[in-house]
């Protein structure tokens, strides 16, 4: 394949930009490796310090627009907690808003030239949905006890179908982490990948006008992507949450 593309002179590898690469030389990937997914998400941590800290750093009653933009994630996300967790899981504000911020600047940042999008990998999200998945199921339990695991036993439904439902609830709640990491993954990796072959056909045809117009559009579609998906998961999380913290489900 890469015999034919170079005698074509066309050549497109949208999977190129996702290959995990270490930053001071070497070959071989690690655990303890720095790489390209090191950098990145330690600036999107860098960002986070920028926005919450040194934005807000000197408040003011007329806010800056850092500021502004602090107190804006703040209160939204605040209020996503609080109305789909309860007062309960207010508690737990910090931990989801440093998520949502997290997700958030590694999706934007990786929408920048050159840059590496960590959320693309299933290896990261996965452990940010695990982290998720773990901390709610430990928190039931501290909460609840045994009587966490009620929410598997649907009581209003008919006795005989009740083992049923609650072979299929156990199944589902395994399966969250699965889905709450494949889902952000595969939303960025998709997205990367459309906009890295359609910027590809730039090179047959100088200037297109069309291909410049359908990477803009595409680029376009993924900055909101890279918003929704954060908040997905985000709410998800609110909701995974209410499980340990809110009454359950009969």
């Amino acid at each position: 394949m890469a015999t034919e593309g170079e005698g074509s002179g066309f050549a497109i590898h949208p999977m190129d930009q996702f290959v995990i690469k270490p930053l001071f030389g070497g070959e071989h990937v690690h655990w303890y490796t720095i790489s390209n997914v090191t950098l990145w998400m330690a600036l999107a941590v860098l960002c986070i310090v920028l926005l919450l800290v040194v934005g807000t750093a000197k408040r003011s009653i007329i806010p800056s627009r850092v500021q502004s933009v602090a107190e804006l994630v703040y209160g939204f996300i605040y209020n996503m907690v609080e109305e789909v967790t309860g007062h309960d899981g207010v508690k737990y504000f910090p931990y989801v808003m440093t998520l949502f911020l997290f997700i958030l600047f590694s999706n934007l940042l990786g929408l920048l030239p050159m840059s590496f999008a960590t959320t693309s990998h299933v290896a990261v999200t996965v452990v940010l949905a695990l982290m998720v998945f773990v901390g709610v199921t430990v928190l039931g339990f501290m909460r609840k006890g045994v009587g966490f695991l009620g929410m598997f036993w649907v009581s209003s439904a008919p006795l005989a179908l009740r083992p049923i439902l609650a072979l299929i609830e156990v199944i589902s709640y395994f399966v969250r982490p699965v889905s709450h990491s494949i889902r952000l993954a595969g939303n960025i990796l998709a997205g990367h990948a459309v906009i890295k072959v359609i910027a590809g056909f730039a090179t047959l045809v100088v200037a297109s006008p069309f291909v410049v117009g359908a990477v803009g559009a595409i680029y376009g579609l993924e900055l909101l992507v890279a918003v929704v998906q954060a908040y997905v998961f985000t709410i998800l999380t609110c909701v995974y949450l209410r499980d340990a913290v809110g009454d359950a489900h009969h």
